[in-house]
């Protein structure tokens, strides 16, 4: 019946749809650019070269971006490897990021729904009675089945710039899933050698604390035997007690990084413990690391990149509350069918529609649509200075960790060589002692400066490579790796 009814009434349906198409063209046709500011991408005045000198490996050749894409591997450390591939994965604060870019795209599709028509189907029936005394008491049925359509043209363009804006606050959240990422291998890089740092200063307390305790014995037997006074036992023995005392804190600070770090890879405390049992030296550090130029530094860094989106979401609100000031032309109609007969209601006669335009303008609010346009311009400028500042923020941190990378190095080796000294001079001061050319004075002062300088090298060991992750870091190294949402 249905069938049979559209093909008697499609001529009669056409004629009503043409109008309809026609003012939606018409309309479409006499829409107007966009109004308010057009985003233009702000000037970055990156210096040409870096401030300070590259030296210890550092050289100004471009980046290559497979390597700087998965720095750690340059460190040839499998744990390492190993630990970050699980961060990837498992991390709670990148899959809250990766959630973030799924909202934002689909605050996009709400956006971009409001350039089209919206269309509801519906049907209705009904049976009523009226009164004896007002109607006869008539029992009547009516039927209904429709479609209502509703549009409202953007001429001005302010649902274009709302869409605007939610790509570019989607550019912005893809940003900010690449900066998580940036931070998140940095930070399992930093603590896995804050793992390693502690080991080699519990191994390097260890030692000593066996040396120490040779001395005390030997001191022990000797003022057993009457050949000391009691006052180098005791100087031996707080020298011994001060070191053991020393292991606690560092067994606590080890036990913390590596708690830090299953957090990281989005396991509970205690999951890499056994990978990390072995204490393994520092990852080897890279003959030559390329820093390139700044500007190159600020193209790659998915904070800066971040805020530049921030800025493109926000010019476009000022569009769409520009908007406001101008009339809306809205379309709605509708066409169906009608009757008071459930038989009759797909028969010829039965069809109505309606087409209703309709425009509505703001006269007067006391200003209110001015001042949030005022409003929206503000926080453009505050989202232009923070882009500013982001990239001042960005060279400030690549050239401390320039110097910072190689300063440590010049550090390490005067170290080393302090501890080759340390170490020659307390088995000197063993011997000379030994056979009575010295005080057990020498030999305290020779094991505290080996302990000391031995615990410090262990720490600038562990600082240089970690100076080195902070680079990558601030050079924005690691995002580019990640599949994204």
């Amino acid at each position: 019946m249905a069938l049979s009814w559209w093909s008697k009434n499609e001529s009669a349906l056409t004629r009503i749809a043409l109008p309809l198409l026609m003012v939606f063209s018409i309309l479409t046709l006499a829409g107007c650019a966009p109004v308010g500011p057009d985003y233009v991408p702000p000037e970055s005045s990156a210096p040409a070269d870096w401030h300070t000198g590259l030296r210890q490996g550092l050289s100004g050749e471009n980046m290559e971006t497979r390597k700087l894409a998965r720095w750690w591997s340059t460190l040839e450390d499998p744990v390492l490897n190993r630990l970050i591939e699980q961060a990837v994965l498992n991390n709670l604060d990148l899959k809250q990021a990766m959630a973030r870019v799924r909202e934002a795209r689909a605050r996009l599709g709400i956006s971009e729904s409001g350039l089209l028509p919206v269309l509801d189907a519906g049907g209705s029936a009904s049976r009523s009675k009226s009164s004896e005394n007002t109607g006869g008491g008539a029992t009547r049925s009516f039927y209904a089945v429709g479609f209502d359509a509703g549009w409202e043209v953007d001429i001005f363009g302010g649902i274009r710039r709302s869409v605007e804006a939610a790509e570019a606050d989607l550019d912005a959240g893809r940003e900010d899933l690449r900066d998580v990422m940036v931070t998140l291998t940095a930070e399992v890089a930093l603590n896995y050698l804050d793992v390693r740092t502690t080991q080699q200063r519990l191994i390097a307390a260890e030692k000593n604390l066996t040396i120490q305790q040779e001395s005390y014995d030997f001191i022990d037997w000797r003022h057993q035997a009457g050949l000391s006074n009691v006052l180098e036992l005791q100087q031996a023995r707080y020298n011994l007690e001060n070191t053991r005392a020393q292991i606690p804190s560092l067994r606590s600070a080890l036990e913390g990084a590596k708690n830090r770090l299953a957090v990281l890879t989005g396991t509970v405390p205690g999951t890499v413990h056994e990978l990390l049992a072995e204490a393994r030296p520092f990852p080897g550090l890279p003959p030559a690391v390329a820093v390139g130029v700044p500007a190159e530094a600020l193209r790659q860094r998915p904070d800066i990149r971040g805020a530049e989106r921030r800025l493109a979401a926000q010019t476009a609100r000022i569009g769409a509350a520009t908007a406001d000031l101008y009339p809306r032309f809205r379309l709605s109609g509708s066409i169906g069918l009608e009757s008071l007969s459930s038989t009759d209601l797909f028969r010829s006669g039965s069809d109505a529609w309606s087409i209703v335009p309709a425009v509505s303008w703001n006269i007067f609010d006391a200003g209110a649509i001015r001042r949030n346009i005022e409003v929206q311009t503000a926080v453009q400028e505050q989202f232009l200075l923070a882009y500013e500042a982001a990239i001042l923020g960005a060279l400030e941190e690549v050239e401390n960790t320039l110097t910072a990378y190689a300063e440590e190095q010049f550090r390490r080796e005067h170290l080393a060589a302090a501890v080759d000294a340390a170490r020659m001079a307390e088995e000197l001061a063993e011997q000379q002692y030994q056979v009575g050319l010295s005080d057990f004075t020498t030999v305290l002062d020779a094991q505290r400066s080996l302990l000391t300088f031995e615990d410090q090298l262990a720490q600038s060991e562990g600082t240089v490579t970690a100076n080195l992750v902070r680079l990558y870091k601030a050079l924005g190294g690691g995002w580019s790796s990640l599949a994204e949402e």
